[in-house]
């Protein structure tokens, strides 16, 4: 198959080929999406297949409107429309019960709620709109692995598994929505995945605790949401992650076991480590927003095999604000695992 990519000038062609089953990869402000009516059970099917995703877990489905959404939810919790006028379009993830039968069971993995994201591209409102269906968006690349923030990370894992990938750009948060349960009316909003969107600004808009889902799932419970139960975001490559006093003697460690050492981190680490190390990926500045941005294509670009690197040491943040969303990524990419001598 013929991966095409789509300018912001066709989609309507783009548009067209998702009418008929097709999947296009599309941009969002978080991460890329792969793209599928998600009316259409055969469809879904085919991004499973392509992403090589377990079956039970879930789907977020994205709308360019609250008024698609409320065609196929059941109920509306008495928060919801605060929210949306707050953050949609945005990186919020919203879940609620739907109508019997609203979505192929594939959408769901057969549980009775669907989570519904407005994503804030424009590209992306326009080809939802034009095709006039809602569209699942999980991120388009290889199950587990880091996700997409450009278009040739979508390209390089999926090109000739789908039909094509609408261009727009770098994203400009790097990592995927924050997901809040609001299945229940009668409970207050809980964060199942946390994203640019924090507990902080929630907690703010609401004036309300809003609670932080963190026991992990066993092997025989359905996820809720996406990113709460299977190893993600991982490379190839192993993955430490470094404490801010460590850097000097994880880098010692590494280079005493001769190992080739990639470091992700922003530029005051990098520059103090440089010389020491293999290859070197740094963060546009030492901000926790630009380490947001960077992670996934940070660990991308150091697990080039033509590199050769053994291990890559990523930069920690305290887990706060957006350092919650960014460590929530790094400690499964890294597999849990801090340096630790």
């Amino acid at each position: 198959m013929e991966t095409k990519r789509f300018t912001k000038t066709e989609i309507f062609k783009a548009a067209k080929l998702l009418q008929k089953g097709e999947l296009i990869a599309f941009p969002t402000e978080t991460v890329y999406g792969l793209g599928a009516n998600a009316l259409m059970a055969e469809a879904i099917k085919k991004v499973f297949a392509v992403k090589g995703r377990p079956s039970d877990n879930p789907l977020i489905v994205h709308v360019e409107s609250f008024d698609q959404v409320k065609k196929y939810v059941s109920a509306i919790h008495p928060m919801t429309q605060q929210l949306v006028n707050a953050f949609w379009p945005g990186p919020l993830t919203l879940i609620f019960k739907t109508k019997a039968n609203a979505f192929p069971k594939e959408v769901s993995a057969g549980l009775d709620t669907v989570s519904f994201r407005m994503p804030n591209h424009e590209a992306t409102l326009a080809l939802i709109q034009t095709a006039g269906v809602p569209l699942v968006g999980p991120s388009a690349n290889t199950s587990g692995k880091p996700s997409p923030t450009t278009s040739e990370h979508v390209y390089h894992d999926l090109k000739g598994k789908i039909a094509g990938i609408l261009e727009g750009g770098p994203t400009s948060i790097g990592v995927e929505s924050t997901v809040l349960d609001l299945s229940d009316p009668l409970q207050p909003p809980m964060i199942l995945r946390p994203g640019a969107v924090t507990k902080e600004q929630l907690e703010k808009e609401l004036g309300i605790e809003v609670l932080v889902d963190k026991h992990l799932l066993k092997e025989s419970e359905a996820p809720r949401s996406p990113g709460m139960k299977y190893k993600h975001y991982a490379p190839n490559t192993k993955v430490l992650m470094i404490h801010s006093d460590d850097w000097q003697k994880a880098v010692a460690w590494g280079n005493n076991h001769q190992l080739r050492i990639g470091v992700l981190s922003g530029p005051a680490i990098a520059e103090e480590v440089r010389a020491s190390t293999a290859a070197v990926f740094m963060y546009a500045n030492d901000s926790v927003q630009s380490a947001t941005k960077g992670l996934f294509a940070g660990l991308r670009a150091l697990d080039d095999p033509k590199l050769q690197l053994d291990i890559i040491f990523v930069q920690t943040f305290p887990e706060v604000g957006l350092g919650t969303a960014y460590m929530n990524r790094l400690k499964k990419s890294a597999g849990q695992k801090f340096f630790e001598k």
